[in-house]
């Protein structure tokens, strides 16, 4: 087994912690009314479970145990991602024009390599995996094109992990940030990710196998898309024939997300289009 197969549920989720602190601000103001509205909710809807369930003192004890053991291996960014964001992202993207958004999750790493295009993004000499060409262009949702847009692009590799959050990885492989041309278009060279399961070596994996469910994630391409002057888009794209399209455990899959990439012509790998719209800055 490769070093690279023994990432953990710890180590990743210490990682994603780390960079959750690093890159987020904790400085919002929140009124007193709004956090007590958000707080009663929040502890009324689990006292509404303890009482209709009967919780008993035993299940009270275990969930605290899980719950300590969650903070102690840094896994409430991957806990929150997978089962919240979903709703928050709804909640953010509601009503917005343009390109359909979804959730980010707790991979990303900002600073990516920035490439002209056609890029290609950074992987090893020997990546394994199908080479895939995505490309597509930018416009605005009246139609522009918009030049010098970023496509900033991270995936899982063909084993599933994420460079800069499981051993042995180069630092950005697989991760970069392209431009668009004059005319709004870009092309990327990379290849396709494979569905992976989330961390389950950890609180995350316990919940997971105690409740009966899986731990897949289908694969997917995960996109930051940004210009002057317009909403930035954090979004994933699916491939089409997936078989858990229908049942992610992150409950992010959108239909218009759906990607259906065709064979090269020249047998050397596949490729996708795929058009974005952004809406104007508010």
């Amino acid at each position: 087994m490769s070093v690279e197969i023994e990432a953990t549920a710890a180590d990743s989720g210490a990682k994603a912690t780390e960079r959750f602190r690093s890159g987020k601000s904790s400085a919002l103001e929140v009124g007193a009314d709004r956090v007590s509205r958000l707080a009663s909710r929040a502890i009324s809807a689990l006292v509404e479970t303890v009482l209709e369930e009967k919780v008993t003192y035993e299940e009270y004890n275990a969930l605290k145990t899980w719950l300590i053991q969650v903070g102690e291996t840094g896994e409430w960014p991957l806990f929150l991602d997978v089962w919240l964001e979903h709703a928050v992202e709804e909640v953010a993207n509601s009503g917005r024009a343009g390109s359909k958004g979804t959730i980010e999750g707790p991979y990303y790493v900002p600073g990516s390599p920035v490439l002209e295009s056609p890029a290609t993004l950074p992987m090893r000499e020997d990546e394994p995996g199908t080479p895939l060409v995505f490309q597509g262009k930018v416009t605005s949702v009246a139609g522009a094109a918009l030049a010098g847009a970023s496509i900033e692009i991270w995936h899982a590799d063909d084993l599933g992990f994420y460079s800069q959050f499981a051993p042995n990885i180069p630092e950005w492989n697989l991760r970069g940030t392209a431009l668009t041309d004059s005319e709004g278009f870009f092309r990327i060279h990379t290849v396709q990710p494979a569905p992976y399961q989330i961390p389950t070596d950890g609180a995350c994996g316990q919940l997971i196998e105690a409740a009966g469910w899986h731990a897949w994630r289908p694969a997917h391409l995960h996109l930051k898309i940004a210009a002057a002057d317009h909403q930035l888009i954090t979004t994933q794209l699916y491939f089409t024939a997936d078989k858990h399209l229908g049942d992610d455990i992150a409950s992010a899959v959108k239909p218009e997300l759906v990607l259906d990439p065709q064979d090269k012509a020249d047998g050397t790998g596949r490729e996708v289009t795929y058009d974005f719209v952004l809406a104007p800055a508010q």
